[in-house]
This record gives C-alpha cells, sequence and structure tokens, in this order.
C-alpha cells in the first residue's frame, strides 16, 4: 500500500480525481479498495504495462481483510494478470483456486465463479493436466444452467478441449447439449453457433450423412434470424465457408461456385456494415464467431483453396499475396493463434502454386517458412506439411530418393484419409518415374480408396501414366479418358491439361500425328492459361516433332524455340533452388527441423534468424 501512495503522483489528474470522487461515494471501507483497484487498472493499461506495480497493487488489498466478495474477485484478478503477463503459472493458479474455491460461497456471484473455472482451465491445458481441466470445466456446467452466457461460454470451452484431444464424438455430444439449451433459453443465434460448430466437426470425422441434414437445419435458422446484421451476416460466412470447404474437400470445383460467389458477397456486405455497440437482451446471444477481418482473411483462403485447385494460378497468387499482407497488419496487433494457422495453410498452397509456375527457389524458401513454425512449434501437422512439400519440390528437382523418403516419412504422420491419398497418389508417380518398382506401385495403387472427385480424377492419371510407361497404350487411353471425362466435369484445368498432353504423346508414339496434334495444341493453350511450366515444355517439345512430321518447318522451328525458352528458364531456376542452403532439407525427415542449414559452399543459415 505504501508503494502504491508513493505511485499516486504518477497517475493522470484526471485519473486521481475519479478515483477520489467514487471514494466518497462509497462505504469507508472500500474507498482504499477502488484506490488500489484504480492505481492496479492504471499500472495494468499504461504503455509499456507496469504488471509488477499492478500485482503490488492488488495483493496489497489482502492487507485489509477484505470481505468475501472482495477477496475472491482479487485472486481473480490477480491470477487472470499472472496467466495473461507473466510466466508465473504456479502463482497464477494458486490465486485462480482460490478465486474458484471462495466464490462458491457467495451467492449470486456467477461472472467471478464462472471465470475463475474458464481461466483455471485454460491454464491446467497450458500445464498439460487436461485432467483437471475436464472435471473443473463439467462442475462448472452443471452448477451454471441458470446463467446462460457462461453455461453456453463453458460447453464451448469443454467442446474445444475434447477436439484438442481428437475426441470428436465427445465434442460433437458436447454441442448438441449446447444447441439445445439455446434453444430452450431463447437462443436461435448461439443455436446456429452450437450447429455450426458440430457440421463443421462431423465433417473432420466424414460423417457426411449426419452433415446434410444438419447444414439445412442451419440454413434455415440462419435465414429466418433477425438481429444484429454483423452477428447474422457472420452466421452466413460461418455457414457457407463450411459449405465450401465440403464442396471443394470432394473435389468438387465447378459445383462450388455459386456457393463460393454467395460467401465473397457476404463478406463485402459484412465489411461496409458498422460494429453496433448495443448487446442483445439475450444474454445468451452475447458470441461472436470471428472478428470481422479474420473473416476476411478466411474467405481470401477458401477462395485461394478454389483457385489452386481449378488451375487458376495466376489468381491464387493474387488472393494470397492480399490475404498474406492483410495477416501481416493483422498480426502486428493480434497475436491470435488462428492467424498462424491461416498463414501456414496460404503457404501451402502458394508453395504448390509456384513449383507448378517454375518458381520452385522462391517455393523452397517457402517451405523453408513453415519449417521454422515447425521448430518454434514443433506440431505434427505442421511437420507433415514440410514433408509433404519437401516431396513436391524434391519431383521438381528430379532427386526421387529424397522424394520417396519425404513421402514415407509423410505418411507415417498423417491420419487425415483425404492427405494420406495425396501423398501416396505423388508416391506412385516417384515409382513409376524410377521405372523399377512395379511391386511397389501396384500395392499402393490396389490401397486407394478415394472419396473425392479430384483425387479419384487424379488417380486414374497415375494409372494411365503407369501403362503409358509400361507400353500398354490402349489400356493408358481408357484411363485418361476417364480422367478427362472427370476434369472437364468440375474445371480441373489442370489434370485435363496433363491428361491431354499424355494423350498426345501416346497417339504420337502410335504415328497417329493428326489426333495427336488434336490434343497437344489444346494442353499448350491450357498449360500457358494455367501456368504450367512442365506441361508447356512437354507440350512444345511434342509441337516441334509433330509439326517436323507433318512438314510444318516454320511452325516446327517457333515450337522448337518455345522449348528451348522454357528449357533455359526451368534450369536457371533449377540451378538458383539447388544453390540455396534450404535445399539441403531435402535430407530431413525425422525429428525436429535442423537449427541450421549449411550451403556446400555458402553461408550458415539459421532458422531462428529468419523469424
Amino acid at each position: 500500500s505504501s508503494l502504491a501512495a508513493r505511485r499516486w503522483v504518477q497517475m493522470p489528474a484526471r485519473a486521481q480525481a475519479f478515483l477520489c470522487g467514487m471514494a466518497s461515494n462509497v462505504e469507508a471501507p472500500e474507498r482504499w479498495y477502488l484506490a488500489l483497484l484504480g492505481f492496479a487498472e492504471h499500472f495494468r493499461t499504461s504503455s509499456p504495462p507496469k504488471i509488477r506495480l499492478c500485482v503490488h497493487c492488488l495483493q496489497a488489498v489482502f492487507q485489509f481483510k477484505p470481505p468475501q466478495r472482495i477477496e475472491a474477485r482479487t485472486h481473480l484478478q490477480l491470477g487472470s494478470v499472472l496467466y495473461h503477463h507473466t510466466k508465473n503459472s504456479e502463482l497464477a493458479r494458486s490465486h485462480l483456486e482460490k478465486a474458484w474455491y471462495i466464490s462458491q460461497q457467495v451467492p449470486q456471484f456467477e461472472d467471478v465463479k464462472f471465470e475463475a473455472a474458464s481461466i483455471l482451465s485454460e491454464l491446467f491445458c497450458q500445464q498439460n493436466l487436461v485432467d483437471s481441466a475436464k472435471p473443473l470445466l463439467r462442475k462448472a456446467i452443471q452448477i451454471s444452467q441458470q446463467t446462460p452466457y457462461w453455461h453456453c461460454r463453458l460447453l464451448f470451452q469443454l467442446a474445444q478441449l475434447h477436439t484438442l484431444e481428437k475426441d470428436l464424438v465427445s465434442a460433437c455430444d458436447l454441442l448438441g447439449v449446447g444447441a439445445e439449451y439455446a434453444r430452450v433459453v431463447g437462443s436461435e443465434y448461439t443455436r446456429a453457433l452450437f450447429l455450426l460448430s458440430k457440421g463443421m466437426l462431423l465433417l473432420m470425422e466424414r460423417k457426411l450423412g449426419e452433415v446434410h441434414p444438419l447444414l439445412t437445419l442451419c440454413g434455415t435458422i440462419v435465414e429466418n434470424w433477425q438481429g444484429n446484421p454483423i452477428q447474422k451476416e457472420s452466421l452466413r460466412v460461418f455457414f457457407l465457408v463450411l459449405q465450401v470447404t465440403h464442396y471443394l474437400d470432394a473435389g468438387q470445383v465447378k459445383s462450388v461456385k455459386p456457393c463460393l460467389k454467395q460467401l465473397q458477397q457476404c463478406i463485402q456486405t459484412i465489411s461496409t456494415l458498422h460494429d453496433d455497440e448495443i448487446l442483445p437482451s439475450n444474454p445468451a446471444d452475447l458470441f461472436h464467431w470471428l472478428p470481422k477481418e479474420h473473416m476476411c482473411v478466411l474467405v481470401y483462403l477458401v477462395t485461394v483453396m478454389h483457385s489452386m485447385q481449378a488451375g487458376y494460378l495466376e489468381k491464387a497468387q493474387k488472393y494470397t499475396d492480399k490475404a498474406l499482407m492483410q495477416l501481416e497488419k493483422l498480426k502486428m496487433l493480434d497475436c491470435s493463434p488462428i492467424l498462424s494457422t491461416f498463414q501456414v495453410i496460404l503457404l501451402e498452397h502458394i508453395i504448390m502454386c509456384r513449383l507448378v509456375t517454375g518458381h520452385k527457389a522462391t517455393a523452397l524458401q517457402e517451405v523453408f517458412l513453415i519449417c521454422c513454425c515447425c521448430f518454434f512449434v514443433y506440431i505434427n501437422v505442421i511437420c507433415n506439411a514440410c514433408k509433404l512439400h519437401h516431396g513436391l519440390y524434391c519431383i521438381s528437382v528430379n532427386c526421387m530418393d529424397n522424394a520417396e523418403a519425404q513421402f514415407t516419412t509423410a505418411l507415417r504422420l498423417t491420419t487425415h484419409q483425404e492427405l494420406w491419398t495425396y501423398i501416396v497418389t505423388n508416391l506412385a508417380s516417384v515409382y513409376i518415374r524410377e521405372g523399377n518398382r512395379h511391386q511397389e506401385q501396384s500395392i499402393l495403387l490396389k490401397r486407394l480408396n478415394i472419396d473425392s472427385h479430384c483425387l479419384r480424377a487424379a488417380a486414374f492419371y497415375i494409372r494411365g501414366l503407369l501403362s503409358f510407361f509400361q507400353g500398354r497404350y490402349n489400356e493408358a487411353k481408357r484411363f485418361l479418358r476417364e480422367t478427362l471425362k472427370m476434369s472437364n466435369a468440375e474445371d480441373l484445368n489442370r489434370l485435363t491439361a496433363c491428361s491431354l498432353v499424355l494423350l498426345g504423346h501416346i497417339f504420337y508414339v502410335l504415328g497417329n500425328h493428326r489426333e495427336s496434334n488434336n490434343m497437344v495444341v489444346p494442353a499448350m493453350q491450357l498449360a500457358s492459361k494455367i501456368p504450367d511450366m512442365s506441361v508447356q515444355l512437354w507440350s512444345s517439345a511434342l509441337l516441334k516433332d509433330l509439326n517436323k512430321a507433318l512438314g510444318n518447318t516454320m511452325d516446327a522451328h517457333e515450337a522448337a524455340q518455345m522449348h528451348q525458352n522454357f528449357s533455359q528458364q526451368l534450369l536457371q531456376d533449377h540451378i538458383a533452388a539447388c544453390s540455396l542452403p534450404e535445399h539441403n532439407l531435402i535430407s530431413w525427415t525425422d525429428g525436429p527441423p535442423p537449427v541450421q542449414i549449411q550451403a556446400q559452399n555458402g553461408p550458415t543459415t539459421s532458422l531462428a534468424s529468419l523469424l
């Protein structure tokens, strides 16, 4: 308290007057409390925050032997400040446990009681004491049924905890309980949030039979709900994001376009709305899915996902640049983990984009950025992304042994069915290129069990490629025509281009030059539009030989010049990528990424130095 008195002179005069005025209007025993509380808040909100002084002021409250309400609230405030602003987790836990214990003895003290339970369970999870967090949350949920806001919030928190543990069944059950509770207390808005969250988890579990009726119900609730415009539009964004990702997960790139257009229009509407500070009349409605700035990045992200699958790579790059720029601005003010997740997913997509467009050196540096995330937060999902993209990079620079090692490691790490199928498809292409792995190819292709339209079309292409290398040309044509039929149905432009050029190659080998030309010309046009450098190189080589065989000297010369240009671009990019120190990461397959990587005749690059 003497320290607080010495600091009184540092407080702005308006704050002193405010505190004195407040203190003069209350009972004498509480004047000291308001003064100390004011000091603590002043120090907490200073720039930079003076957390030590804030804690001293709050600790001084206990010297006055306060009543239980003030004692419990002060323990909560101390626990919250220590948890959020210091590394002293044991002291924070002690204060939060006291706040939770004392507040249960005080009638009508719900805010302190349930906030203490909520923060304490977060701290338990941070300390890997999940088995302590669960019963705490369950008890808080049990005694909070007369407090709608806290009951819903605690249900969301426990559902999130189960989700992080991969116990999606328990999480879905809790979200279902929350949806029914929200309906009973008359909150259709929060009911929709619970149901949409459940739909998201059902999509993750691939329970499509339950997803469709649930999304239909959500669509009806969202359209019928009349309330705060921003809340209504945010529900629509949540609903449409689930629909779009569901279509993209199934590889239905063309079918998703109407939903994606609605989503883009919806985010434009939200960006024009002003935040309404009027609180909802129903306390159960005091939730918001995401800040609108985060929603904007998310819509950019799903647009990038669509553009990549459809083969509109310039569009994908444009929206990735916009999203990353927005993320950099947000991360200066907001340390939310979801922003880092968005950044990793965007990097994953732009890496694939650069590998296709012939910018391997840039792609490799972006893979390295994902490795940095993996180094500082060793998460299997991020590590798996590193392995996958290293494997794709290895294919692009013709390091097939390294590609095989990266994909094999990625297979061991993943539990996601679609990702597993994608990795297997790429690993099969590696075996085909190596030419002497017939048994492994056969085993891999037999294990493919594919729901996604896009991956099914890709699997037909891989089978066609294998048949081509084995000289079974009629079988290859049959597989490739199936790929063309499927890729044309859903506007999968890159698969279409690859299938056309391979068909053209087959017809050329068979001596059917006219039919070959009919395949290769549209393949070249489509590859130029994407743009896909490898398909352009392949197509230009075929066009050179085709036109020479057909006696078209000028066209043959033009195709030869194109082939030379593409070869030079790809060779220069290949040399640039292989000379980077990051290229040595193709040998990393196990454990956390190496702290330093060394070029053969170049400087050492530290992961930490690039952050």
